[in-house]
């Protein structure tokens, strides 16, 4: 948090690039500085990884990429998505209303198969004799990504 009598536009992009969180000009109110200052708390203080490793397999949220060994693995957005949650989530039983509320939107119908038909495009591209990761189906929960 940086106090500063600058005001001037090219100032504050400066402070905000050179890594300032935040910025309060002189004179301020004492209330609204501990509110920043509160706000600036309230921040997570773990960042998200640069890369989710299982195994061989690797994805990059960055660029959205997607390694199996050395070999990019081409995915939809939604296989993607669908990849990177059970990535986020490994060795853990993942009920399809998790999988509904946190990879398709508000207007999914959730009586179709869709996520079985992207679940089993998920195993065919994950698919390699050299690594054991696995989507196994947990009958009336849901998946579990298994490596």
């Amino acid at each position: 948090m940086i106090l500063t009598a600058r005001s001037g536009l090219d100032d504050k992009i400066n402070l905000l690039n050179i890594g300032a969180d935040d910025y309060l000009v002189k004179p301020f109110e004492f209330e609204e500085l501990l509110a920043r200052l509160r706000a600036l708390t309230r921040r997570p203080s773990t960042t998200l990884p640069p890369e989710l490793r299982i195994k061989d397999l690797v994805l990059r949220p960055a660029d959205k990429s997607v390694f199996l060994g050395e070999k990019e693995i081409k995915l939809s957005l939604t296989e993607y998505r669908l990849l990177e949650y059970f990535m986020r989530h490994p060795n853990q039983a993942i009920l399809r209303e998790d999988l509904i509320s946190n990879v398709w939107d508000f207007n999914f119908d959730s009586y179709s198969n869709i996520i079985d038909v992207y679940i089993n495009h998920l195993r065919v591209k994950l698919k390699s004799p050299k690594n054991n990761i696995t989507i196994s189906t947990i009958r009336g929960v849901g998946y579990k990504l298994e490596a």
